[in-house]
């Protein structure tokens, strides 16, 4: 690129990675912090119980890109931020909120959430196969679509049966390398309870592996084929084996499994029964860290007695919500997503864990990986190209399909494991990692990976476009950060496009590539 990386990197150190002040009016309103909903009389109720000041509530503009990265996983387009930064009804947020969880991209950024819990991999050590990793993400995605009831999406996976190929949800048995039946209890903890079962007592762990030793597998004359279904003749054999025969639920219920029924089927009358919480306490804590960074009980997948919910009045209060709302999980995003609690600005008042933990304010973080590189290519017009050569069938990807769409977690790319992508081995929420390093900062500021797309040619008519420069400088924040610039920012660019080492437009040039550096855009806010 024709640019001074000095007079670049000056103007990184200018607007890259600066907090700004409390009460600033970029990012935090004047809205005041009466509670707007039960969410936000219990989370504001326990603060006051501490006594932690909340933060203020974000701008709009913050609010706008917060909430499209949150629901979508897409950043808003410049046009987007203008429109809704100059509507002026009061219940903008609201209605935004429920334009969202209409968008096709919701079904896409949430079923990359689950194929994470999931484990959705072709290769090696999950073994889905090409095949059967596309049909399940097809089938987690066309639910999410169809917002198909939280229950029966479960039920679904727990009860399957069939061809792994067309019969989608069966691969949720297959999603594993050790199929004996505590592997296959540990695997449905962890995902629909929450619990880590390696962590349960011995006796706890073997009366619910009874409910999964009867899972059958048996392959076809069709390449990669693989049939799921309920073994009869390990049923039979487990009237011989009494360490085997006394099935208990996770609570300790123990019970006598009918004849000839698969016992799959009692265990999620179970857990997705109205009267037991386990599940919907689970799920709702899981969207709440999806959503806000962090769950009610954290690590949101190792839900114990002694690690206990930071506001037990909250979870509570989510789950039976969930339940009374027929398992609608959108219903309960669009319970969090409108309430004061989830628009606190992320400034916060009181800095500590507590505050932290007691949703204070809402937690910085940095944009997963397939997020950001979506970004960067939405805002260059470029693509990315994804394959994967082994196993067969070969996986080639259209350049224009976006990275959140990707259904294989064995189709990836240096950009993605640089930046954190879950190799989807554990299905534990911790295997994404979204730490900073060096290395991301170098190949954000200089990599020809990035560099290359700054010159395509929709970058460059964002830059040179036939508008004013305090336009073109509108339109570039508008772009990355789905705000207008300060006055101050205004004047720090005007100066530094009047500077020697620049000539014409390559001040803005360098504004742009500097605004990409930023923590603002990198980051969640």
């Amino acid at each position: 690129m024709a640019t001074s990386a000095f007079s670049m990197l000056v103007l990184v150190g200018v607007l890259a990675g600066q907090a700004p002040p409390a009460g600033a009016g970029a990012f935090e309103s004047t809205i005041d912090l009466t509670p707007q909903c039960k969410i936000d009389e219990l989370v504001f109720g326990r603060l006051k119980e501490l006594n932690i000041q909340p933060s203020g509530v974000c701008s709009d503009g913050v609010f706008f890109r917060r909430v499209y990265l949150d629901v979508v996983g897409t950043l808003p387009t410049a046009k987007e931020a203008a429109a809704f930064l100059n509507d002026k009804d009061p219940a903008k947020r609201a209605k935004l909120i429920d334009r969202l969880l209409e968008r096709i991209e919701y079904a896409d950024y949430w079923a990359l959430r689950w194929c994470d819990a999931l484990r959705v991999k072709g290769e090696f050590p999950i073994n889905l196969w090409p095949n059967g990793a596309q049909a399940y993400h097809r089938w987690i995605r066309t639910c999410l679509a169809d917002n198909v009831p939280y229950d029966q999406f479960v039920r679904e996976m727990l009860t399957a049966s069939g061809s792994n190929f067309r019969r989608a949800p069966v691969n949720f048995y297959r999603a594993n390398q050790d199929r004996e039946p505590a592997n296959l209890a540990r695997l449905v903890a962890l995902t629909f309870m929450g619990q880590r079962a390696d962590k349960w007592p011995k006796d706890k762990l073997d009366g619910m592996a009874v409910f999964f030793s009867q899972v059958g597998y048996k392959s076809t004359l069709e390449w990669k084929e693989e049939i799921v279904f309920h073994d009869l003749s390990k049923a039979a054999q487990a009237t011989t084996r009494p360490a085997l025969a006394q099935a208990a639920f996770p609570d300790g219920t123990k019970i006598a499994l009918p004849d000839g029924k698969d016992p799959r089927e009692v265990f999620a009358d179970w857990l997705l029964s109205a009267q037991n919480p386990c599940a919907s306490r689970a799920i709702v804590n899981r969207v709440w860290f999806w959503l806000q960074g962090r769950g009610i009980v954290h690590e949101c997948d190792d839900i114990r007695d002694d690690n206990p919910p930071a506001n037990p009045a909250l979870l509570d209060y989510l789950a039976r919500e969930l339940v009374s709302a027929k398992w609608d999980v959108k219903h309960v995003c669009r319970l969090i997503l409108n309430s004061k609690t989830y628009q606190l600005s992320s400034i916060p008042r009181v800095r500590s864990e507590r505050a932290l933990a007691n949703f204070a304010y809402y937690p910085v973080r940095r944009l997963e990986a397939e997020v950001l590189i979506d970004a960067l290519c939405q805002i260059t017009g470029t693509g990315e190209r994804y394959m994967s050569e082994t196993p067969e069938p070969f996986s080639y990807i259209p350049d224009s399909q976006r990275t959140i769409y990707l259904a294989d977690g064995s189709v990836t790319s240096p950009f993605l494991e640089m930046f954190g992508r879950p190799p989807r081995d554990t299905g534990l929420e911790s295997e994404r990692s979204n730490r900073p390093t060096p290395s991301q900062r170098l190949h954000v500021l200089n990599s020809s990976h990035i560099l290359n797309k700054l010159k395509a040619e929709k970058f460059q008519s964002l830059i040179y476009a036939n508008k004013s420069d305090r336009d073109v400088i509108r339109d570039i924040y508008l772009t990355f950060l789905s705000r207008l610039p300060t006055d101050d920012e205004i004047k720090t660019v005007e100066t530094y496009s009047r500077s020697k080492v620049v000539q014409g437009r390559q001040g803005l040039l360098d504004l742009a590539w500097a605004l990409m550096n930023t923590d603002e855009f990198l980051y969640r806010h």
